[in-house]
């Protein structure tokens, strides 16, 4: 399906896709710059050191026949507008999650985490062996972009609440900060749901504008602050059981790039995505004894409210089905998803239950 195509045939599309996409402007032989902007705050933890890795790994490994310059959140454009950025042709490539475009095509949240959906490693089965890759570029040529998952911060966190949440009931009225398909389903439980840059979460917790919040994980929470804020704190939530990171480059200049530079582009966004990960649960352990001791609870949420958030996804994904591209990225995500969780609860989890055990 084309540009033109999936505009005239959905009303999903936003500004972004409004636009018409720039030719590629004319570069010099030789060296070239490439503009990243991203939708991290500068120094944000993880996040924005994964955006760090793809420029660092890009401009290595071409020996400098590329120099990607990175601009944070806000220095060139917002961190919700890299999406208009880079398909206008402004910037040259975006490092964000993806579910934060949605609104442009609901497809976009399988790249980033999507309720009671994969894990980190189910993710990267179904990308590189499966048909994930090739969906990712499906949906981004509609738009001009050819992405790569670029980092990922695993599993996270349920999110910090003013007050406890001992029922589905709880998060009726409540003031929620969280993007994605997540997002929606808690709309559908009741919640004022808001989509906050991660930058300006503190703040909004801070003064009262949300009663409660997701943001990543220990490491990366206790980085923002928020247990000085709160200390009601669920470690497991349904809403992003991984969150892929995504690199996407204008389509026009990555078409411009020589084979190798294009390699190198995939290439690093590989190796910065495996780095990600385990830079998140290097680092998740010691921060979540961290908040313990600083007086966090760390709690789980009930059964009645796994039941409620299951209920409500389901509603979401009923929403879009009668979007044709969003039930084929659904229906082979949720193939592939099964695939691999099969000998993964009977190996991996079997085990881990198993050491569990014996080592106490």
């Amino acid at each position: 399906m084309d540009r033109r195509s999936f505009l005239t045939k959905t009303a999903l599309g936003g500004t972004a896709a409004a636009a018409s996409t720039l030719a590629a402007p004319a570069y010099a032989q030789g060296k070239r710059t490439l503009t990243m902007v991203t939708s991290w705050g500068r120094g944000l933890a993880g996040v924005f050191d994964a955006a760090q890795k793809c420029a660092d790994n890009i401009n290595a490994i071409t020996d400098g026949s590329l120099t990607v310059e990175i601009k944070a959140a806000g220095e060139l454009v917002g961190a919700f507008e890299v999406f208009d950025a880079v398909t206008s042709g402004q910037a040259d490539m975006y490092h964000a999650a993806d579910y934060y475009f949605v609104n442009q095509h609901p497809g976009f949240a399988f790249f980033t985490g999507v309720p009671f959906g994969m894990t980190a490693t189910e993710l990267n089965n179904w990308y590189y062996h499966g048909n994930g890759q090739a969906m990712h570029d499906k949906l981004g040529e509609i738009f001009g972009l050819k992405s790569f998952l670029g980092g990922n911060t695993g599993t996270q966190a349920g999110g910090w609440f003013l007050n406890e949440i001992k029922g589905p009931e709880d998060f009726n009225g409540l003031a929620f900060r969280m993007p994605g398909l997540g997002g929606k389903a808690l709309g559908h439980m009741g919640a004022s749901v808001q989509n906050i840059p991660g930058a300006e979460v503190y703040t909004s917790l801070a003064n009262g504008s949300i009663q409660g919040t997701e943001w990543i994980g220990p490491w990366a929470d206790e980085k923002a602050g928020f247990q000085e804020i709160t200390k009601f704190y669920y470690t497991a939530g349904f809403h992003e059981p991984a969150a892929g990171l995504s690199l996407a480059t204008n389509l026009e200049v990555f078409e411009s790039l020589t084979p190798a530079q294009q390699s190198a582009i995939e290439v690093s966004a590989g190796q910065a995505n495996v780095w990600n990960l385990s830079q998140f649960l290097m680092n998740n352990g010691a921060a979540l004894e961290r908040l313990r001791a600083g007086g966090v609870n760390v709690l789980e949420f009930p059964d009645s409210v796994w039941d409620a958030m299951g209920a409500a996804s389901q509603k979401v994904y009923d929403e879009f089905m009668g979007d044709e591209l969003f039930k084929e990225i659904y229906d082979d995500y949720v193939t592939s998803m099964k695939a691999s969780s099969g000998w993964l609860t009977n190996s991996v989890g079997a085990y881990r239950a198993q050491r569990d055990r014996v080592l106490g």
